[in-house]
């Protein structure tokens, strides 16, 4: 027999986990399917990355997060949630991929690379860092180009160009020019993104004013070679030499996903999933979202410190629907 939950939950980063609390203190049976490992995104994000957010903005399940710096780090975010999930014993299997989401008379069928499921309602706690948005340009497929940033080490004494304005594109640049990299931006608009932590900002700019860091504003990048890059530039095309091409051009949610289980979304470029904001409950019954997934395209709407409620209003929601049966 198929095992059988009052709620399943796709994805174990922090907003699923903070759902996985909720319905075990209300006493409901759930699982969290992960297709990586716990809180998969945080583990890829860079390895120096400190948070926007104060450590007691990230806590979920009333357990204080201690940081020893007023911004926590990726470090010490992996090792909080790896110990909330271990305080709550959460019912949680990793690196099992979903593959199907089938909506049968009451329920729902689950079917992941391993086994398959049956739950009473589906929780959809994605986030969006698994699809990068493309530049969709010749070169683009090429070895050299990566659209996620790890370590700065690698990139010591090579030609790195750097595609963004924003907090990963700014962290990136600053890292790998200070461990020797020759670093140029490619930057759509006329200046560092609004959005970069405040505390950096200041940093980026002064580097590229002083010339240590070259930036090209108002610039495309319009092909990629093996030993060069093209920019569209203002003053036209410009070609120079390079090793390696960042692009921090930003994710997205599945759409595809969300479209293929039967979630409706908006026809314009945001992608907006249909929810009710008050229970996060989709256009299907028994299915809700939970964390930036509800954004569409939107990504920048919804964060740990803004989404960790999602858990208490869906499984509220669940807990009334139950009673009034």
């Amino acid at each position: 027999m198929k095992a059988h939950f009052d709620i399943l939950i796709i994805g174990g980063g922090p907003i699923g986990i903070s759902c996985a609390i909720e319905a075990q203190k209300a006493g409901l049976s759930y699982i969290i399917i992960e297709k990586g490992c716990l809180v998969n995104s945080l583990y890829n994000y860079p390895a120096n990355m400190t948070f926007f957010s104060t450590s007691e903005k990230l806590e979920i399940g009333g357990v204080p997060f201690v940081s020893n710096n007023i911004k926590p780090t990726r470090a010490e975010a992996l090792e909080y949630y790896r110990r909330v999930t271990d305080k709550f014993d959460l019912n949680l299997h990793l690196f099992e991929l979903v593959e199907s989401i089938q909506k049968l008379k009451g329920h729902y069928e689950v079917r992941t690379a391993k086994t398959s499921y049956t739950s009473d309602n589906i929780i959809i706690s994605t986030g969006f860092y698994d699809l990068p948005n493309l530049m969709n340009i010749p070169g683009e497929d090429l070895p050299k180009v990566n659209h996620y940033y790890k370590d700065p080490h690698f990139y010591a004494k090579q030609k790195v160009l750097i595609v963004g304005a924003n907090n990963s594109s700014v962290d990136a640049a600053l890292e790998t020019y200070r461990k020797g990299a020759d670093v140029t931006m490619v930057i759509r608009n006329g200046q560092i993104g609004e959005r970069v932590k405040y505390w950096v900002r200041p940093d980026i700019v002064n580097r590229i004013q002083e010339g240590s860091i070259k930036a090209y504003f108002n610039s495309n990048l319009s092909g990629i070679r093996q030993h060069e890059v093209d920019i569209e530039s203002p003053e036209g095309t410009i070609t120079i030499p390079n090793d390696f091409v960042l692009a921090m051009t930003g994710y997205q949610p599945d759409f595809s996903f969300l479209e293929k289980i039967g979630v409706n979304l908006s026809k314009d470029y945001l992608r907006l999933p249909e929810h009710n904001p008050e229970t996060m409950e989709t256009n299907l019954k028994g299915l809700y979202l939970a964390g930036v997934v509800c954004g569409g395209m939107n990504t920048h709407k919804w964060f740990i410190e803004n989404s960790r409620d999602h858990g208490e209003r869906i499984v509220g929601h669940i807990v009334k629907g139950e009673s009034n049966r």
